[in-house]
């Protein structure tokens, strides 16, 4: 049974992370005023890149790449999508950073050993990013679990009730949107991947099957990310009223990001070290002082 589950989260991930992926890209194009491509063009994308023989740069280049997707996958099958949860009791938010790391550290030795100097230096804004946007976030969800005396992701689903902590804590769920937008590397936090200045960052020497790959970890990062913010703040749902909150999350941060231009890295850190952060410490203080609606 449980394989089963977690067969079924990892197809949620792929087909819905693909699918979201692909309108997030038409929105964009009509806020552009173009037509845009069709909505399952990643599909195409994916499937034609992992048929082609790409170049390898050595074996830490391969084993970075099979780290990173196999990190992110591990984390995802610890991730609730509503009821459907492969590993109840076992969906610990510090088990799912743990294992998120793995994925992120994966990707960061497979880039750096592509040789290249563009992967080099979109790895270490991404990493510098990672520290600016992760502080304010883990202080909120800290937050959290103290007011709910849990860390297990669908405990704190169910936990919300009829009251979700977008209520309950607009604030945090404020802060943790504003960190979401850098977790997703969508603008103004693209930095790491900045096309127009490093080529593509950590990718650039990424081709066919390798491409392919990180597509898919990419996929399956975004998934990751969206669903905790769902789960943690939108309270309780099935499976289809999960999915309705991540489209509506996943189009909102895709339609603030087609508006915005691009940080630079230190204005990225700066940023989320001063507004983001004095927010987060001041929810954690009402939740402290029991003024949580």
């Amino acid at each position: 049974m449980t394989v089963l589950k977690v067969i079924a989260v990892l197809a949620t991930g792929f087909f819905f992370g693909l699918t979201f992926e692909g309108i997030a890209r038409k929105v964009i194009a009509r806020i552009q005023r173009r037509y845009g491509p069709p909505w399952y063009q990643n599909f195409i994308d994916v499937f034609k890149a992992l048929s082609k023989h790409g170049i390898s740069h050595g074996w830490i280049f391969d084993f970075g790449i099979l780290m990173a997707l196999g990190g992110t996958i591990a984390t995802l099958a610890f991730i609730p999508i509503g009821n459907l949860v492969a590993f109840p009791g076992l969906d610990n938010i510090f088990v799912i950073t743990y294992l998120f790391a793995v994925g992120a550290l994966g990707m960061a030795m497979g880039m750096v050993g592509s040789g290249n100097p563009n992967a080099s230096v979109g790895v270490a804004r991404a990493l510098t990013q990672m520290l600016g946007y992760e502080i304010p976030y883990l202080v909120v969800i800290s937050g959290v679990m103290y007011y709910y005396k849990t860390s297990s992701v669908s405990g704190l689903m169910t936990a919300q009730g009829d009251t979700w902590n977008l209520v309950k804590m607009p604030i945090g769920t404020l802060v943790a949107f504003i960190s979401l937008l850098g977790m997703l590397g969508k603008k103004p936090f693209d930095t790491p991947i900045a096309p127009s200045e490093i080529a593509s960052g950590p990718m650039v020497e990424l081709s066919a099957k390798y491409m392919g790959l990180l597509m898919l970890m990419h996929t399956f990062s975004i998934f990751v990310e969206v669903a905790l913010f769902v789960d943690i703040f939108l309270g309780q749902s099935n499976y289809f009223t999960f999915l309705l909150k991540f489209a509506i999350v996943w189009i909102l941060a895709t339609m603030i990001s087609a508006v915005l231009p691009r940080f630079r890295i230190e204005q990225v850190v700066k940023f989320y070290w001063t507004v983001p952060l004095g927010l987060a410490f001041v929810q954690v203080l009402f939740v402290l002082l029991g003024l949580v609606f």
